[in-house]
């Protein structure tokens, strides 16, 4: 029997086709037809990525972009070479009589104290190395300064924890003006070639100690770079001397980042331990 034709007309789709049935769902949840969220078939590249997956070209929803590398550090070996190989310490010495302080009259104070370079500093965190008394700490004593009489040298060489690298250098004997001094040492520093002056000299006087030293950072440009040198200094009228004191870390540390605070701490920790008495 011919059955009538219904009086529902099959539903349309928006262009005119017709509406396909509901199929089952597929082996992920999906309905047949549509793209699963599964993994594509083998060989072709995946449109339609899993949550959380980028897909090509997923721009913002990519990871995120990675940040500069990490500064690299300097060896203990390339520290040494760096503030012993440059002038920076030793050279500051004798800048009173490049500067032309040949004018200077008046009496010199007497001798009461010299300088020693032990074996070890600040309760054994550091082991002496060199002592470059008679070598580096030559040049102190052979260069004229008419600010100082019977001026002698001494210089050492430091390691401590983790290539940790402390330079020691200083003179004694009659100091016509012990603060002058002082700020000559620094001001040697920050001229000697390839050093620039980052961080100016600022006076510290810690606590306890009853004397105040002078501090400022300078970079060195050489061969490995640019090393960032922090350095303390003292000026008496028997002692004058500075103190470097260098890590892998600091070595490439942004300049104003250093703790000057706590280097003029050591530096005075370090003065009472090496300045002596006469006799």
């Amino acid at each position: 029997m011919t059955m009538p034709p219904s009086s529902t007309p099959p539903p349309h789709h928006p262009y005119g086709g017709p509406v396909p049935p509901p199929q089952p769902p597929g082996a992920f949840g999906a309905p047949q037809g549509y793209p699963s969220q599964g993994h594509p078939p083998q060989g072709l590249p995946s449109q339609y990525p899993g949550p959380g997956v980028p897909g090509p070209g997923a721009g913002a929803w990519g990871p995120p972009p990675m940040g500069p590398p990490p500064k690299k550090k300097l060896s203990a070996g390339a520290i040494v070479a760096i503030v012993l190989g440059s002038l920076v310490l030793v050279g500051g010495l004798g800048y009173a009589a490049k500067a032309g302080f040949d004018g200077v009259t008046g009496s010199f104070p007497e001798a009461t104290h010299r300088l020693v370079v032990p074996e070890t500093l600040l309760a054994g965190r550091y082991t002496l190395v060199s002592d470059l008394s008679d070598t580096q700490g030559k040049e102190i004593e052979d260069t004229p300064d008419f600010t100082v009489k019977d001026a002698r040298a001494a210089v050492g060489q430091y390691g401590g924890k983790g290539g940790a690298t402390l330079v020691l250098s200083g003179m004694y004997g009659r100091i016509k003006n012990g603060e002058a001094t002082r700020a000559s040492i620094l001001r040697g520093a920050a001229t000697e070639k390839d050093s620039t002056l980052v961080v100016r000299p600022r006076d510290f006087t810690p606590a306890g100690y009853g004397v105040t030293v002078r501090c400022q950072v300078t970079t060195s440009k050489g061969g490995l770079g640019t090393t960032t040198l922090p350095m303390c200094a003292w000026g008496d009228d028997s002692t004058a001397a500075a103190v470097a004191l260098v890590t892998p870390e600091t070595a490439t540390t942004d300049p104003k980042d250093i703790d000057l605070a706590e280097l003029a701490e050591t530096t005075v920790k370090i003065r009472a331990e090496v300045r002596k008495p006469l006799g």
